[in-house]
């Protein structure tokens, strides 16, 4: 795959673990300039890895990395993060809206402050980055905000049962496809990103299944190396798109996605809010939402 991130600096939210520090660290092999902006400040048994320790692998890869306490859930936070990273980097290139919450039940289980929870950092902390973003954005040259959110599909089963989490996932989506078309005349791209299935994280691990679900899960970096075709390319040669991972490596000449398999012996299980898969050896289960 062609293009390079050398020298350009990202801004990626959640970026201390799972999908956000596998962009981290793929940027980072080219010489990127990487803000970890996170919460975690501490080890968790449970979600292992801090701003501080992903800092650590980002610049053993080759990048620059500035850990960052950042609770997207805080304007003055997430305003002051941006500033630091502008001040020690020079500016920020790039925007990866990563950061997100989930809770799969129903209306009768969900606490409220669950839903408010999710509703705060999926939508609402995707507007406000952006939002606090566009200032260092619009003076960059090859601009891009890059969001972990699905394509937008109103069919009403992917609404029931987990109705609280649709709303709040689809939320960041809206962001890219109001954005996108507000940006336009300020050539910066606004894009999504969802994965064709499940990704090995500490979230699929601890809430949807276990090792079970694992083994049938790709890896972080089939996500890492789509996000960095997409930041590699002009941001005025494309925007408002709702990318899937398999389908922006092909894109790129990839035709063999069996080295993301956590395990190629098991057939890899379809994410949520995609109707069927678009590779062999996908398959839904039980927990696929709406199905």
């Amino acid at each position: 795959m062609s293009g390079s991130l050398q020298g350009k600096t990202l801004f990626i939210t959640g970026a201390s673990r799972g999908i956000g520090l596998a962009i981290a660290r793929r940027a980072a092999r080219d010489g990127a300039n990487i803000a970890v902006a996170a919460k975690s400040v501490t080890e968790n048994p449970k979600i292992p890895g801090t701003i501080f320790t992903a800092a650590a692998e980002i610049e053993a890869a080759g990048g620059k990395a500035l850990a960052l306490s950042c609770d997207i859930r805080f304007d003055d936070q997430v305003e002051a993060a941006l500033a630091q990273t502008a001040a020690v980097f020079g500016g920020v290139d790039i925007l990866i809206n990563n950061a997100s919450a989930i809770d799969l039940r129903g209306i009768d289980q969900l606490e409220m402050k669950r839903f408010d929870l999710m509703h705060q950092i999926n939508a609402r902390g995707t507007y406000l980055c952006a939002k606090l973003a566009l200032p260092h954005l619009r003076k960059a040259e090859n601009p891009h905000i890059l969001t972990l959110s699905p394509p937008l599909d109103l069919n009403p089963k992917w609404f029931a049962p987990n109705l609280a989490y649709t709303m709040a996932k689809y939320g960041m989506s809206l962001v890219t496809l109001g954005l996108a078309r507000d940006l336009a005349r300020d050539g910066v791209a606004v894009n999504s990103l969802w994965p064709e299935t499940a990704i090995a994280t500490a979230a699929v691990g601890n809430l949807l299944g276990g090792e079970e679900v694992i083994k049938r899960a790709r890896k972080p970096e089939i996500v890492a190396d789509a996000a960095h075709a997409i930041l590699t390319r002009p941001s005025r040669g494309g925007t408002g798109n709702f990318f899937i991972d398999v389908r922006v490596l092909a894109e790129e000449g990839v035709t063999d996605f069996t080295p993301y398999s956590v395990d190629p012996a098991y057939e890899a299980v379809l994410d949520f809010f995609l109707e069927e898969p678009i590779t062999p050896n996908v398959r839904k289960l039980a927990f696929h939402a709406g199905g």
